[in-house]
């Protein structure tokens, strides 16, 4: 294979007669790709260092997930009709059918958390080490490229597209709910219909119940979530180090958030709402684990960036590990106050659960101060989604970079702003395409087909760790997995016990995505890859 690369690099060809095997298994040599990014014409400014990459990963996971998704993971999504499409697969498999709806983890949520915790810490450490050999954007899809094959690296780049892009849409109309109750607390009242999606399959109903809107499409567009995105899309054309130097603001202002929502609210937690711990046993805590999973999705993001790092090989371990232990101890706090001031059922639906619990205590008596509390929690959400998109955004731009660069995207998604050397032509394409479905959609329930998608690219980059060791195992490692191959299973066979707690609906549409994913391939970049060339 290296005399194949060598003869690739010094004749590059144009046929189509590759034989098909022998491309698609074709992997890229490491000190190929490096090379390919440090070219003038794709070269990153290189500007960040261990602070602002552990900013960047708490960015991203402390998010959407901990003040809006984290209530679905507690109240489940309960129906009262059992139906195989919104039944987890490991439910199917136990139980030989399906289950009425999906089970939430109660306050058991805080077990979740832990093995959501030990699964990310598993991948994490594999992520270190492939970014500590292979410093270039683009994350899981470069290291597949260099370890599993064209194919896979392929299937795992227009993966992270899926997820990024779904992850940021949910992101977006939780923003912009968070906006609702923002004015709702300052008295201010603005038209629904420039506050919400232009499709709600459920309706929208104000706080009494009352129908504003019905099932079905309107005429309206959900402004804030469309906005937010356009604003950061410009923040990130504009450069790193600007959009890493407002991130860093907007993670003290949202930890300092989340520590007074923990601080207050820790004096008013009633212990009965702790009972039962674990109302749907495993099946809620898995459920639960598996719908929490894809805001820990910000630790991918750091090491999307290594590219533009100042010395990738050490700090990209230390921001990926160091984002793990301070999100996850967050999160538990946050869920063990959440399902201590409230009933776990009354969070269920709810898209602002931390706020409204907030809202619901406040209105007892010697509780009025949790009012002000209120207010400072709900800008600290705010702040909090912000950073999340903006972090995902830059993820998803550096993915479309680092696949066109390999000739698999069209050529202009590669060209670098002359000015501040960002992709900006993929960040653009990247902004308006999560923008305006975040305007006309109500999309919060894709975040599962953003933890699926997450899931399968850890799985992926896991196998990847041991197959370099196998491949090129005298390669400096900045970083080394401890304990040989132990660790890299784990974290696939975890990360497969996860994936078995989504629906069976987010499997099938996983799949057609994928689908569609290789048409493009076979029809398009297969015939634009360099590996096309390829002499018999």
């Amino acid at each position: 294979m290296a005399n194949t690369l060598n003869y690739l690099c010094l004749h590059p060809q144009n046929t189509e007669d590759t034989p098909l095997p022998r491309q698609i298994f074709a992997t890229k040599s490491i000190d190929k790709l490096i090379a390919d990014s440090e070219r003038p014409e794709h070269a990153l400014k290189k500007t960040l260092g261990p602070v602002s990459l552990t900013a960047l990963g708490i960015g991203a996971v402390i998010g959407s997930g901990i003040f809006t998704v984290i209530g679905t993971a507690i109240g489940g999504n309960p129906e009262k009709l059992a139906d195989w499409k919104g039944s987890p697969i490991i439910d199917l498999i136990l139980h030989h059918g399906a289950v009425a709806g999906r089970p939430g983890a109660g306050p058991a949520l805080a077990i979740s958390l832990v093995l959501v915790a030990i699964v990310c810490a598993l991948t994490g450490l594999c992520y270190a080490e492939l970014s500590s050999m292979i410093p270039i954007a683009g994350s899981a899809y470069t290291y597949t490229y260099a370890t599993l094959g064209e194919l896979v690296a392929w299937i795992i780049g227009w993966d992270l597209i899926l997820e990024y892009a779904f992850s940021n849409m949910s992101v977006s109309v939780g923003f912009a709910a968070h906006i609702v109750d923002l004015l709702d607390w300052l008295n201010i009242r603005v038209d629904p219909k420039w506050l919400s999606p232009a499709y709600l399959p459920l309706g929208l109903q104000d706080l009494s119940g009352k129908d504003i809107f019905p099932p079905g499409w309107h005429f309206g567009f959900d402004f804030p979530a469309f906005v937010v995105v356009l604003l950061l899309t410009v923040l990130l054309v504009r450069g790193i180090s600007e959009s890493a130097r407002t991130n860093n603001i907007m993670v003290l202002v949202k930890i300092a958030a989340i520590l007074l929502f923990i601080g207050f609210g820790f004096s008013f937690i009633h212990g009965s709402n702790y009972h039962p711990f674990s109302p749907n046993g495993f099946s809620g805590v898995l459920a639960g684990g598996s719908i929490i999973f894809f805001t820990y999705i910000g630790f991918d993001s750091v090491s999307t960036a290594s590219e533009e790092c100042r010395n990738p090989r050490r700090d990209v371990p230390i921001g990926i590990i160091a984002t793990l232990v301070v999100c996850t101890i967050l999160y538990i706090g946050v869920a063990a106050t959440l399902t201590g001031l409230v009933p776990w059922r009354t969070i269920a639906g709810d898209g602002a659960p931390v706020v409204n619990a907030l809202k619901r205590v406040s209105l007892l008596p010697g509780a009025h101060r949790l009012h002000f509390v209120r207010l400072a929690v709900l800008l600290g959400a705010l702040v909090g989604m912000v950073s999340s998109i903006l972090v995902f955004q830059l993820g998803q731009a550096r993915v479309w970079f680092a696949m066109s660069r390999d000739r698999l995207l069209p050529d202009v998604f590669s060209s670098v702003h002359p000015k501040f050397r960002t992709p900006a032509f993929a960040t653009w394409v990247a902004g308006i395409l999560v923008a305006i479905p975040s305007g006309l959609f109500d999309v919060g329930t894709f975040a599962e087909m953003s933890n699926i998608g997450t899931l399968f690219a850890f799985v992926l980059v896991s196998i990847g760790v041991i197959v370099l060791r196998y491949k090129d195992p005298s390669r400096h490692r900045g970083f080394r997995v401890p304990g040989g191959p132990i660790i890299p299973i784990l974290s696939t066979l975890f990360c497969v016990l996860l994936m078995a707690g989504l629906p069976a609906i987010t499997w099938l549409r996983f799949f057609v995505w994928l689908v569609i994913g290789l048409f493009v391939y076979f029809f398009y970049s297969r015939k634009r890859s360099e590996f096309a060339g390829l002499d018999h």
